[in-house]
């Protein structure tokens, strides 16, 4: 465990920070010692302030390994070094230019006289970090993608679970080698608004089937809203705020026209076709409970794949399933927290799986394959526009159609509501009495043979027992 007060010592009643140069760059850095005043009193600031001024150091002397500005990292590790020392000593990094031009003369001549007193290369470490005079470090967009992944997005991806960050990870890769593949693995500082351009120029031939089979505007969208991004949290990053983002203003609207529907399922359809034993021979125990669950609660489908037991509430009394934020996996939005009642078919399919479903947890992608696989085979979509979101669609469609009020389909949906919201949404009575007016009837021996197949177990616990 580190010492929680290394590198401190008390003078006169303030702290200061006191390190000695590492062997390793005594060579570069002919310092015995380093020391800086913490300029405070309290012993919890002089901790804050001492670890950037210890992440600053260990910076710069990266960058003097680095062996000059023509090594790889070399000028980052030096600029990052500097924005972290400039922050130590109490200043925000702002580049030369900025402070030449546009700050006060006031915030110059505090700059300047911090330095006072100070020589070697202490002053020139200084300097260097509170006036700006860092190059700004020629960066690629595949170097500023890295930083992005693991300086600035690690916030944002806590909660999630790993395939949500495989996800989350993949969609930017593919943004910027999209970019590129179209204009080059350029500095960031040197991209250009042609070169942006150009870049929505190649997207928007495929969009519009100029360049072979017509592609996605959401996916165009989403590729130059992650470039747009990356740019301006890299220079945010970087304290250049106020620079012209090259992507500005560059989108792609989808047409209604192109939007392709998912329909719902009518209700006779699951009756006559869905709710047939022979509908689900064909699959593993674990995806005939979720495809069943699904019906009576129009749950996504990775909702149900990561619901744990603690979340499945069948002795209650309503029997219900609660959606809600977890520690390793983000729900997609803060209205997508609900609680849903349980009734018909579906309570039947939770109460034989009150501990969840192991086998697709945090692999919804596999349970998509093997549903859609199934209902291909059997003849299960009524149409090719047809999904196994189209459960969901129609669980939404048979609430309209039966007068349910508009807050709590949203409720139940998991939607945001467009309108004032008034009380919770009612009971989970209330809930359940309103539900049962679009419960579907379903055939007594529709669990007979599903009851006869095995328990599901995960892969890597069937891998373990093997072993």
């Amino acid at each position: 465990m580190r010492d929680a007060d290394r590198y401190l010592y008390r003078r006169g009643g303030r702290w200061h920070y006191r390190r000695r140069v590492p062997n390793r760059v005594k060579h570069l850095d002919p310092r015995d010692v380093v020391q800086v005043s913490l300029n405070t009193h309290s012993l919890e600031t002089a901790r804050i302030r001492r670890d950037a001024v210890e992440e600053a150091d260990d910076h710069h002397w990266a960058s003097l390994l680095a062996q000059g500005e023509s090594a790889p990292n070399a000028g980052r590790l030096r600029y990052e070094a500097a924005q972290k020392r400039a922050l130590a000593l109490g200043f925000a990094w702002k580049h030369m230019d900025y402070l030449l031009n546009e700050a006060p003369l006031e915030e110059v001549l505090r700059r300047v006289l911090s330095l006072e007193g100070k020589t070697g290369l202490q002053l020139k470490a200084d300097a260097e970090a509170v006036l700006g005079t860092v190059p700004i470090p020629k960066t690629s967009v595949s170097e500023a993608l890295d930083v992005f992944l693991t300086q600035i997005a690690p916030l944002e991806l806590k909660g999630k679970s790993p395939t949500q960050i495989k996800h989350y990870t993949k969609v930017k890769q593919r943004a910027v080698a999209n970019f590129i593949k179209v204009v080059s693995d350029k500095p960031m500082k040197d991209i250009s608004r042609e070169d942006a351009i150009r870049y929505h120029k190649w997207w928007q031939d495929r969009v519009t089937g100029k360049k072979g089979r017509s592609m996605s505007a959401s996916t165009a969208r989403r590729d130059l809203g992650n470039m747009r991004r990356l740019y301006r949290e890299y220079f945010v990053r970087i304290g250049e705020e106020n620079r012209d983002n090259p992507f500005r203003n560059l989108n792609f609207k989808e047409r209604k026209i192109d939007q392709k529907e998912i329909p719902p399922f009518e209700s006779s359809w699951i009756r006559e076709r869905i709710f047939v034993p022979d509908a689900l021979t064909n699959l593993n125990r674990d995806a005939a409970l979720i495809l069943l669950v699904l019906i009576e609660t129009g749950c996504r489908p990775s909702e149900l794949c990561n619901i744990t037991a603690d979340r499945i509430q069948l002795d209650a009394q309503v029997p219900h399933i609660v959606i809600d934020f977890s520690p390793n996996r983000a729900v997609k939005t803060d209205a997508s927290v609900r609680r849903i009642p349980l009734i018909g078919v579906s309570l039947e399919a939770m109460k034989r799986a009150p501990k969840g479903f192991p086998r697709y947890r945090d692999k919804e992608t596999n349970l998509s394959a093997v549903l859609m696989q199934n209902f291909r085979k059997k003849g299960l979509f009524p149409t090719n526009a047809h999904r196994i979101y189209s459960l969901r669609h129609a669980f939404e469609k048979r609430m309209l159609e039966a007068g349910l009020d508009y807050g709590l389909r949203c409720k139940l949906m998991g939607h945001s509501v467009d309108r004032p919201e008034y009380g919770d949404g009612g009971s989970l009575e209330f809930r359940r009495q309103e539900l049962q007016k679009i419960e579907l009837p379903f055939p007594p021996d529709l669990f007979t043979l599903l009851d006869a197949k095995p328990v599901g177990k995960s892969r890597t616990t069937r891998r373990k027992r093997v072993t």
